[in-house]
């Protein structure tokens, strides 16, 4: 297939899906990932489109946003990784609020297997996922029914958060930033998912490698607020993303990165030089009265990590190589 063709068919793709992958672009158009992303370069550069770390969309600034339909294609693999790391954070009989979204979706697929939890949620998709779990409790907000993502927005899920207070939040976003934190495109979105926070001890924020580094209109979650971030590894082309997450880690945010085979490798804030190894266990769940002020971090205990973290510095080894997202402890 000639050039021509190959950009012809990315930008038909692009304008049928509103955002796609690279990956998936590679498949269709029968060739490598590296041809795409030149392909994906050159038809940015006469605005035909907006690269994304990962994939393309539909030209439109920090404003635009993809519906759901194309979101769920968009780094797919990733996010199922991401939401079996997430999944082991959680323990029998926690209360928990998730977010709308492809990302919180995934991740509530799989807590349908755990036994005696509450779910408290703002999106219909996360609902649908567990209402067939035994021993899982659903809470809904209230709110406007917003067909885009399928989330229930405006003063009415807002005030029904009021009170509320669980374990914590797992929430996801259109952009990831360390300077920013996470933000979203939608102002209705973002004023939910700021009452979502407040309600939690501790913030996880699901985000795959194509949203570190992208900034968007509506900030929801400060980077000094987030806890913990459960990403996949970036490629090994994509500096940015690799940068981002070290930056974000220099600002006291845990990463948890999801590997081949869905296993994790977790470690707190630091330079980078070191590799940690995956996690051979899930961490303990936080207790009720160890539960830190809404929009708070947790405290570390005197002179040890977080309670998550317990040994975890004992897990890290140093590889034969200079790592790119490595030992991401404080030094």
């Amino acid at each position: 297939m000639f050039a021509a063709e190959r950009r012809q068919l990315i930008l038909e793709m692009v304008r049928a899906n509103g955002a796609v992958s690279l990956r998936e672009l590679a498949r269709v158009v029968q060739t490598s990932e590296v041809t795409v992303r030149r392909d994906v370069r050159a038809l940015e550069a006469e605005g035909l489109l907006d690269r994304r770390h990962g994939g393309a969309v539909l030209p439109g600034g920090l404003s635009r946003e993809s519906g759901f339909p194309q979101k769920s294609h968009l780094a797919s693999a990733e996010k199922t990784a991401i939401a079996d790391l997430a999944a082991s954070l959680v323990t029998e009989g926690e209360a928990i609020v998730v977010g709308a979204g492809t990302t919180t979706q995934e991740l509530a697929r799989r807590l349908a297997r755990v036994p005696g939890l509450t779910v408290v949620t703002n999106s219909l998709l996360v609902a649908q996922a567990l209402a067939h779990a035994n021993r899982v409790e659903v809470v809904m907000t209230g709110g406007t029914l917003r067909g885009s993502n399928y989330a229930l927005v405006g003063s009415g899920a807002e005030q029904s958060l009021q009170g509320l207070r669980v374990s914590r939040a797992f929430l996801s976003g259109s952009g990831l930033t360390a300077e920013r934190g996470l933000s979203t495109s939608n102002m209705l979105s973002a004023s939910v998912d700021r009452a979502l926070v407040q309600a939690a001890g501790e913030v996880v924020v699901l985000a795959d490698h194509t949203k570190l580094g992208t900034d968007t209109m509506f900030q929801t979650v400060p980077t000094e607020v987030i806890t913990r971030l459960v990403t996949d590894e970036p490629p090994a082309a994509d500096d940015r993303a690799a940068t981002e997450l070290q930056a974000l880690a220099d600002q006291g945010v845990q990463i948890a990165v999801a590997g081949a085979g869905g296993g994790g490798a977790e470690s707190g804030g630091g330079r980078a030089g070191r590799r940690p190894r995956r996690m051979a266990s899930p961490p303990p769940a936080a207790k009720s009265d160890e539960l830190p002020l809404p929009g708070q971090r947790r405290a570390h205990p005197a002179g040890g990590p977080p309670p998550q973290l317990r040994g975890a510095a004992s897990l890290v080894e140093q590889p034969p190589g200079n790592g790119r997202v490595a030992d991401l402890r404080r030094r």
